[in-house]
């Protein structure tokens, strides 16, 4: 076929006169450079971009160096018991039953007559790792961290536990462990159960924390008979740890609200009640004995938590015992929400804190050290104490903090060059020592509650100037970060013209070639910044940074001659239509950067879909095509508004979804039935194959969904047969004819057999519509072949997957293949947010892999979810790759269109994130820039998988196709 090509600007008047998708070309230019190399140079830059957030944003807070500092006066307590229920919302604690009867009466009397109580806020994530570091730690966990390590410390911390002369712990083996590691002094203890315990569809979890109440009470027991044991249980500054995780594994296996969860909350109770009366009676009621009861993060309605929800946030704080203030009756409170009066709880003090004040609580009250980087601030209000113990811990909180922000000063200060140094002139150092003094004036002259608020102003300072000194250089890298991707936008951009143009045509040799000068400066450049790096002894990937961005922008200089062909060109334009184009591609970019906020607006980009046969010449030439177009995308169109998958759980819809694939399948079967050729056993055996494990796939997910909802737990047989079909799911489609539809389809079946397996509700009709929609858009496509000048449309039955035809060949670039890349774009982001949304994506809920596995694996349950969020992506990039081949595309330019859309929208991102506000605003905003720039790189992972589920034969017949080489 012969290229099209646009040897003068009278023709490129006929198309625009015409309406017609104009190609961006003139003449054939030079080519790209090899494709391998780009995609290779492209992939490590996109990388450096996304490694790039976690420098700016996500290094660790820690700091070291710091001198243990504790309150000064014998404390109040000689041993704490710390209880943490694990996914336990405040408002199921705190409300009444339906009865108007309280799910916790001991924890209700305890409020009432003996202690303190109020709501813990949690951070986001919140996830039970970060959870337990902020309240035993005192600081919030930094993602990076997090993502280093699940069941032991990733960096180096300094804990409650650390400084207790002796801890014992009983609860999961992945809390414990986090915690017990490294300690030097064999003073932490530890018993758990096994992980294999940790079963969501067990008959009875509630297990979990009879496992540990039962232990604790013979660990006391044995404790009698037991002198050295005795010995140790009688020293002070020691810590029993109880995790429970009965509740949070309820949660995630029957739903906060169901009977379970509740029931599980009446266990704990009933527990904690005896457990006090045995600590009180072992040490014979001494009165040296403080109790906290707490939660690490709540958890959503439909059971998932990991996002910021005030169901995941609002997690329940009860202290009671030594050193902790008696209940205070008030006739009125101050809060934003209408829980007290829900609860019944209004006439009495509720006193809210952050989930790290938890740390120097605990320290404070059995007079250990506060942890070295704890955050926290001590809620003094709940201390049962003097007004100097109160002032004097204040003040140690105080200093503690400042360390930190002297420590993370000195460190800023000692590499940056004095010039350069622009210290936190809110808390110089004589505004420190003025406070301090002034501070330690007050206690000597009784003055507590002035001291008091001194210590709070001070810490408040050093925390702003911890925060100001953590993100001392973010600018700067931000800075340098924006300048690269700009100018690897810029290049794409002048590859794919330079690839398609004959721009430099009346340019002199002298100024297509720049010479030596160009790379001489940029080299210049290069060494000078290296210099003011290494003189500041800054780390290995701030010279990453700063030094990518030059060779991208020499390259992009060395086309300056292109630059200016591309603008003369422009010029040729009708100002109106290029304007026009212009403003339409910035709406459609808007559309995807809205979508991450508001699902809707996929519906709304859906529905202008839809239109789009009926204002070209489309809805006349393929009437009965346009009809199913718009019918899909319509369909389609209904998902973003649904609510996120998850929340509504309906195993039928499932099952539906499974009888809609089979009947689907018997219509291509009758067909594959009435064909005459060499493929029709093989391929009639592979479809019914394929249909079994679909109604396989249904069985077992009603089986499953039926034995978990009789606590029967996960059936073996089940299990095996979802890891088969899971397994078999990346084999099958090899096996398939490599023609189009019947390879697609193939992929299709495959991907819905694994899909209904990983699908709770509403979600398994999503990728059969998503699928209709991707096959009536190669017909599309093929359609529009007619209203250009390409020529020789093949029939989409007839076409071959595994020629080895070099399409790039074939023709140039036009502005429709503009429009085909933005089409890409936008169903790769409907794949991802067309069931949920940010927060369903961040959250962790394992209901969807209960038929492969219910023991509790974070790294299994994972991937198993991750799979389940990229088969709509493969399915979209098995489709394009179809788009590619029907329509004889240059695959080459367009996959550089497709990232830099992409690439614009992580540039719009990367503006949008924020470090102020809700620590859910942070989350998001960090997390919107994070998957644009995963779905940015994957897509070279899911263009080579594309590739081989769409060309690669087992059989090996035929040479694969090479068209993105």
């Amino acid at each position: 076929m012969a290229c099209l090509t646009c040897s003068s600007p009278e023709l490129e008047e006929f198309f625009l006169d015409q309406q017609l998708p104009v190609a961006l070309v003139s003449l054939p230019g030079d080519g790209p450079p090899d494709m391998l190399l780009y995609v290779a140079v492209g992939l490590l830059v996109h990388l450096v971009f996304f490694a790039s957030i976690f420098d700016i944003y996500f290094t660790s807070p820690l700091v070291h160096g710091m001198t243990p500092r504790f309150t000064p006066l014998p404390p109040p307590a000689k041993r704490l018991m710390l209880f943490v229920a694990d996914g336990l919302r405040a408002d199921k604690l705190y409300e009444l039953d339906e009865d108007g009867n309280s799910r916790a009466p001991f924890v209700r009397t305890v409020i009432m007559n003996e202690g303190s109580w109020g709501i813990s806020h949690t951070h986001v994530p919140t996830e039970s790792r970060p959870g337990h570091v902020a309240m035993i730690a005192g600081f919030y966990e930094d993602v990076s961290a997090v993502a280093k390590g699940w069941k032991e410390n990733p960096v180096e911390f300094d804990s409650l536990l650390n400084e207790t002369r002796y801890t014992w712990s009983w609860g999961s083996p992945d809390i414990l462990a986090m915690f017990a590691k490294g300690d030097s002094g064999n003073h932490i203890f530890t018993d758990s159960y096994d992980a294999s315990s940790e079963d969501f569809g067990a008959h009875d979890v509630t297990k979990l924390d009879t496992w540990v109440f039962d232990h604790v009470k013979e660990f006391f027991h044995a404790a009698r008979n037991n002198q050295s044991l005795l010995s140790k249980l009688n020293e002070d500054k020691i810590v029993f740890f109880l995790h429970l995780l009965g509740i949070d594994t309820n949660g995630h296996a029957h739903r906060p609200t169901s009977r379970e969860y509740s029931d599980n909350i009446k266990l704990v109770d009933k527990e904690l009640k005896e457990i006090e009366s045995t600590v009180k009676d072992f040490y014979g009621n001494d009165g040296k004995t403080a109790f906290i009861f707490t939660a690490d993060h709540g958890m959503t309605d439909w059971g998932s938590h990991g996002a910021g929800h005030p169901l995941e946030t609002c997690t329940p704080f009860i202290a009671w015992g030594a050193g902790i203030r008696l209940p205070q009756k008030v006739s009125a409170q101050k809060f934003d929400d209408s829980y007290l009066q829900e609860w019944k709880l209004e006439n009495w003090k509720r006193q809210d804190i952050n989930q790290a004040d938890v740390a120097p609580l605990m320290a404070a009250l059995i007079g250990v050290p506060f942890p070295l980087n704890s955050v926290g601030i001590i809620p003094v209000d709940m201390l049962n104490t003097s007004d100097l113990f109160k002032a004097e811990s204040m003040f140690t909180n105080a200093v503690q903090i400042l360390e930190q922000f002297k420590v993370k000063m000195t460190q800023k200060k000692e590499a940056t060059l004095s010039f350069l140094f622009t210290p936190f002139k809110s808390l110089s150092d004589t505004k420190q020592a003025n406070i301090l003094r002034k501070a330690r004036y007050y206690i000597k002259q009784k003055k507590y509650d002035e001291a008091v608020s001194l210590c709070r102003e001070l810490i408040d300072l050093a925390l702003r100037g911890l925060d100001y000194y953590h993100t001392y250089d973010r600018l700067f890298l931000a800075s340098n970060v924006v300048l690269g991707f700009v100018g690897w936008i810029s290049y794409a951009s002048l590859l794919i013209i330079k690839s398609h143009c004959n721009l430099t045509r009346g340019v002199s040799t002298e100024a297509k070639s720049p010479g030596r000068l160009l790379p001489c400066t940029f080299v210049a450049i290069g060494l000078f910044v290296a210099s003011l790096l290494l003189v500041q002894a800054c780390p290995w990937t701030y010279y990453v940074y700063c030094l990518l961005p030059l060779p991208i922008w020499c390259a992009v200089l060395r086309e300056i001659p292109v630059i200016q062909g591309f603008v003369t060109l422009l010029l040729t334009f009708r100002p109106r239509c290029f304007l026009g184009y212009l403003l339409l591609f910035i709406l459609g970019v808007e559309v995807l950067v809205l979508s991450f906020f508001y699902r809707y607006m996929l519906t709304a980009g859906l529905v202008a879909f839809a239109a789009w046969p009926l204002i070209t010449p489309l809805w006349t030439r393929a009437k009965r095509t346009s009809l199913s177009w718009i019918l899909f995308c319509l369909l389609l169109a209904v998902f973003p508004l649904l609510p996120v998958v998850g929340r509504e759980p309906d195993i039928f819809l499932v099952v539906g979804a499974g009888l809609l694939v089979l009947l689907l399948s018997l219509f291509v079967v009758t067909s594959v039935i009435k064909r005459n050729d060499s493929f029709i056993n093989e391929e009639l055996v592979l479809h019914l194959l394929q249909m079994l494990s679909i109604v396989l796939s249904v069985c077992v997910a009603y089986g499953t969904h039926k034995s978990l909802l009789e606590k029967q737990g996960l059936p073996l047989l089940n299990q095996i047969v979802s890891w088969t079909i899971l397994a078999s799911s990346f084999v099958t489609p090899l096996l398939s004819p490599p023609v189009l539809f019947d390879r697609l389809f193939s992929i299709l079946l495959s991907s819905m057999s694994t899909y209904l397996l990983l699908s709770t509700g509403y979600e398994a009709l999503f990728p059969l519509v998503l699928s209709c929609l991707m096959f009536v858009w190669i017909h599309m496509e093929q359609e529009t072949l007619q209203q250009s000048v390409v020529s020789c449309k093949q029939k989409v039955s007839t076409i071959q997957l595994a020629c080895n035809t070099d399409v790039t060949q074939c023709r140039d670039l036009y502005l429709d293949d503009i429009r085909r890349a933005f089409f890409l774009v936008f169903f790769l982001v409907t794949a991802f947010f067309g069931t949920g949304n940010i927060a369903s994506v961040n959250s962790f809920d394992p209901s969807s892999v209960y038929c492969f596995l219910t023991v509790f694996s974070p790294f299994k349950m994972g991937a198993l979810i991750m799979w389940k969020i990229l088969i709509p992506f493969v399915l979209v990039m098995c489709a394009f790759e179809a788009v590619q081949l029907t329509t004889q595309l240059s695959s080459k330019s367009l996959f550089l269109m497709v990232i830099n859309i992409s690439d614009i929208m992580a540039l719009h991102f990367f503006f949008l994130i924020k470090d102020y506000g809700s620590w859910l605003d942070i989350g998001t905003s960090i997390s919107h820039y994070v998957i644009v720039m995963s779905m940015t790189i994957f897509m070279v992972f899911l263009n080579c998988l594309a590739q081989m589920l769409t060309t690669k034969k087992l059989s090996l017949c035929g040479r694969p196709k090479s068209h993105v080489t």
